[in-house]
């Protein structure tokens, strides 16, 4: 129910991909409906410092499946293979990722026109900032805690 639904980390499903069980976590950045969604150059330089961590992550980098944003602009998609990666270590996962955009320095991945079909719309400052917020909100997140609201 988006009406309930606040910044936080759910669980919004659990699929069977032959003997895998593929989790896909809301990471949701913006109270929808409420609060201003976030803008296209911060969904799209989170996604990009987002999916480059997770796919060079040393230990998890096999077991994510996809990193991407939410069409409403309120925040992403995570799917991952639950069989690897257990839903306590996703958060863990995802409180370093949203850890390392909020302090990001360095050349952006995929600022060119062969890597990206819209690289001159990227924005570091405010990605970082998104992060940090973020990273704020699901500091202490827990598994009990992966429910959507019900009240």
């Amino acid at each position: 129910n988006h009406i309930l639904l606040q910044p936080g980390v759910y669980v919004s499903r659990k699929d069977l991909a032959g003997e895998t069980t593929v989790t896909t976590f809301d990471i949701r950045m913006t109270s929808p409906n409420e609060e201003p969604v976030m803008n296209t150059a911060e969904v799209h330089t989170i996604e990009h410092l987002g999916a480059t961590f997770l796919r060079n992550h040393e230990t998890w980098k096999s077991s994510v499946l996809y990193f991407g944003p939410m069409g409403c602009q309120t925040g992403f998609y995570f799917l991952f293979d639950g069989a690897q990666l257990t839903d306590g270590e996703a958060i863990r996962l995802l409180q370093q990722v949203f850890a390392a955009g909020a302090s990001y320095e360095g050349e952006m991945p995929g600022c060119s026109a062969a890597e990206c079909g819209n690289y001159r719309n990227l924005d570091v400052a405010l990605a970082r900032d998104c992060c940090r917020y973020y990273a704020a909100v699901i500091a202490d997140w827990t598994e009990e805690k992966l429910a959507y609201p019900t009240k």
